[in-house]
């Protein structure tokens, strides 16, 4: 399987108004997105994962190294156009994604400005919709739409536009637990059904295990990247760095400190019952 993202010692430092160079947010970054992976991202406040997810589609632009997303140098003004239509992205507050006064228009208001023809337009909104799981909300106003619900909006607008790969910085940050949950299945439709590689930038461990891989940072670099199993094996080293781990795992990692003799690798409940079964049969 081809890579969709390669990141080659990427660093990267704000501009600084003083004379004193600002500190380097991104301090090396070497990493490879396999076409149709679900990632996650994780860190505490600070440790570039936002920083990092703004470079896939050229909002941020390296200090140093380099950033290719299908074959596309973010770096490379010329080609702008043609990277956003691959990698698109989706912010904490659909809020500011949201343009229309009625679902199905914020949804083709991009399609617009590419100049698609009516009649495809028409065919990817509504599929688009589907996609979300928001059809039937298709001539509603945003404003009478929950959290969740204008979340996968937002979604759908960037489906619409057919990208590769989309990009989500922390999508739920600003939901509660039923709209964390309907943007999650959303999210994990695109990339079972459509293919869709998707990047997810979060803080929420539950919704980290659900993806193939999980990418931990710290200070500007990466120091974990594995499938959760792994990743959340590594208990102590996630709390040393501010980061919690899933509750089943956390659970399970006290019951191996109290010599109860299970697996560390365990992230689903699913998985928990079944080995304490077994140890209680």
């Amino acid at each position: 399987m081809d890579n969709i993202i390669e990141i080659r010692n990427l660093r990267f430092r704000y501009d600084s108004d003083s004379e004193k160079p600002s500190a380097e947010v991104l301090k090396g970054i070497d990493l490879d997105i396999k076409q149709g992976e679900f990632i996650a991202v994780l860190g505490h406040n600070g440790s570039g994962k936002s920083t990092l997810a703004k470079h896939l589609n050229a909002i941020l632009l390296p200090t140093s190294g380099k950033v290719t997303v299908d074959g596309i140098d973010t770096a490379d003004d010329s080609r702008l156009f043609e990277l956003r239509q691959c990698a698109g992205m989706v912010f904490q507050n659909p809020d500011n994604q949201i343009v229309s006064s009625v679902v199905e228009e914020d949804v083709a208001f991009a399609l617009e400005n590419l100049g698609v023809p009516y009649e495809e337009m028409r065919q990817r909104v509504d599929d688009s919709l589907k996609a979300v799981n928001m059809y039937d909300y298709r001539f509603h106003s945003p404003a009478q739409l929950s959290g969740g619900q204008k979340q996968r909006v937002a979604i759908a607008g960037i489906i619409a536009m057919r990208p590769k790969c989309i990009i989500l910085d922390e999508p739920t940050a600003m939901l509660d637990p039923q709209g964390r949950k309907e943007v999650m299945s959303a999210v994990r439709e695109m990339n079972r059904k459509y293919g869709i590689t998707i990047v997810l930038i979060t803080h929420y461990m539950e919704e980290a295990v659900q993806c193939d891989r999980v990418v931990v940072m710290e200070s500007g670099r990466i120091i974990m990247d594995n499938i959760p199993e792994k990743v959340f094996s590594q208990v102590e080293l996630l709390r040393k760095i501010g980061l919690d781990v899933p509750q089943v795992t956390e659970l399970c990692w006290g019951l191996r400190e109290a010599g109860v003799d299970i697996p560390p690798e365990i992230i689903s409940e699913e998985e928990c019952v079944k080995v304490l079964l077994k140890l209680l049969i």
